[in-house]
C-alpha cells in the first residue's frame, strides 16, 4: 500500500505544480512558488522514508500531515483572500492516505476533518463545490483506511492460519515416525516380550536415525534437491521372510524425500500385513516406472479389511493408515487406493514425478 502511495503523491504532486504554473495567480509570487518547492522536496523525502516499515514513526506522519495543513493555511496568504483552488490541490491526500493506511479508518477520518476543516476555515466564501470537496476527502480517508484494516486482518488470519497448518504438518510427521517405531515395539512387546532388548536396540538406532535425517534435510536447500533410487530403497525388502519383490531392470530416480516417505509407507504396509494377517503371511511388493509416476502396489492374501474397520479405527485415534500410508502418500501430492475383499488386500500407490507438495 505504501509502495502504491508513493506512485500516488508523484501523480498528484506533477498535476499541482502544473495547475499552479497555469493558473499563476500568485499575489506573492515568492511565497507561492516556495510553497510548490517544499512539496516537491516533500514528496521525494516522503517517497525515502516511507519505504522503509522502520521509519514509518508517528512523527514522521504526524510532519506530513502537518505539513498538509501549513500549505492549506498558506494560500490565501500567497494568493489572496479570494482564491478558489488550493496551492497543494489533490497533493494532500497523500497524508491523508498515509494515515488511514498506517492507522486504518480512524486515523484516516481524523486527517479527513483535520484537512477539510483546514480547507473550509481558510476561505472567505464557501461554495458547493468546496463541500464536495471535503466530503469526497472524509470519504476516501475513512473508506480506504477500512480497507486496509480488513486486509491487515485477512493477513494475520492467513499467517495464522500457515502457522497452524506447518504445525499441523509436523504433527503428522512425527505421528507417522512414532507409529512406524514405537508403537510396532509396543505391539511387539505385547506379544512377545523375550524381545523387547533386541526391539528397543533397533529402535533406539531408528530414532537416532530420525533425528540425524532432520538435521540432514534442515541442512541446506541443496539437500533437499538431491536424488535416490526407490528400488534399490525397496530392494532390501525382499529379505525379510514371506516377502517377495519386483524392481524395473533400472533405476527409479526420484527426489531423495520420496523416496524416504514412499518406503516408510510401503514398511507400513507390510507391518500391517505381518500384525494383522500374520507373521508368516506372504507379501508381495511392486514397482513400476510409468514415466510421468511412479506406482508401488503392496499386495497379500490375508483375509482383507472389514467394511467399516478403517473408519472405526481413526476415530479410536488409530491413524496407522490415514497418516503412515494416506497421510504421507498425500502429502507427495500422489493417491493410495486400496483393494480389499476375502482374496487379499492390495494398496496401489501412486507418485507423480517432480510434483511433491511444498
Amino acid at each position: 500500500m505504501f509502495r502504491a502511495l508513493a506512485v500516488l503523491r508523484v501523480v498528484v504532486l506533477g498535476y499541482a505544480v502544473l495547475l499552479n504554473a497555469y493558473r499563476d495567480n500568485f499575489d506573492r509570487p515568492v511565497l507561492g512558488w516556495a510553497c510548490v518547492a517544499v512539496m516537491v522536496v516533500a514528496t521525494a523525502a516522503a517517497v525515502v522514508v516511507y519505504a522503509a516499515p522502520e521509519r514509518r514513526v508517528p512523527a514522521v506522519l504526524l510532519g506530513d500531515l502537518a505539513l498538509a495543513v501549513a500549505l492549506l493555511l498558506a494560500t490565501p496568504v500567497a494568493k489572496g483572500d479570494w482564491f478558489e483552488a488550493t496551492i497543494p490541490g489533490y497533493w494532500i491526500v497523500g497524508a491523508l492516505l498515509a494515515w488511514a493506511v498506517r492507522y486504518g479508518w480512524r486515523g484516516g477520518t481524523v486527517a479527513a476533518v483535520l484537512l477539510g476543516a483546514t480547507d473550509l476555515l481558510t476561505r472567505s466564501q464557501v461554495a458547493e463545490k468546496d463541500w464536495g470537496n471535503v466530503f469526497l476527502i472524509l470519504l476516501g480517508g475513512s473508506m480506504v483506511g477500512f480497507v486496509c484494516e480488513s486486509l491487515k486482518a485477512m493477513a494475520a488470519e492467513r499467517d495464522l492460519a500457515q502457522r497452524e497448518a506447518a504445525a499441523a504438518a509436523e504433527r503428522a510427521r512425527l505421528a507417522r515416525a512414532v507409529h512406524d517405531g514405537v508403537l510396532q515395539v509396543l505391539a511387539l512387546v505385547q506379544r512377545q516380550g523375550g524381545e523387547l532388548g533386541r526391539a528397543a536396540g533397533v529402535q533406539e538406532q531408528a530414532l537416532r536415525t530420525l533425528i540425524r535425517s532432520q538435521d540432514a534435510l534442515t541442512a541446506t536447500p541443496q539437500a533437499l534437491a538431491g536424488h535416490a533410487d526407490l528400488a534399490g530403497a525397496l530392494a532390501a525388502l525382499g529379505s525379510r521372510p514371506g516377502i517377495e519383490v519386483a524392481l524395473p531392470a533400472g533405476a527409479v530416480e526420484l527426489p531423495a524425500h520420496t523416496v524416504t516417505e514412499l518406503a516408510a509407507v510401503v514398511r507400513a504396509c507390510l507391518d500391517n500385513v505381518e500384525r494383522h494377517v500374520g507373521p508368516d503371511a506372504r507379501a508381495w511388493v511392486l514397482v513400476e516406472d510409468l514415466g510421468d509416476r511412479v506406482e508401488v502396489s503392496v499386495r497379500d492374501e490375508g483375509p482383507g479389511i472389514a467394511a467399516g474397520r478403517l473408519e472405526a479405527a481413526e476415530q479410536e485415534g488409530r491413524l496407522g493408515v490415514a497418516e503412515s500410508i494416506r497421510g504421507r502418500i498425500h502429502d507427495l501430492g500422489g493417491s493410495a487406493t486400496l483393494d480389499t475383499g476375502p482374496y487379499g488386500t492390495e494398496w496401489t500407490l501412486a507418485v507423480p514425478r517432480g510434483k511433491e507438495r511444498s
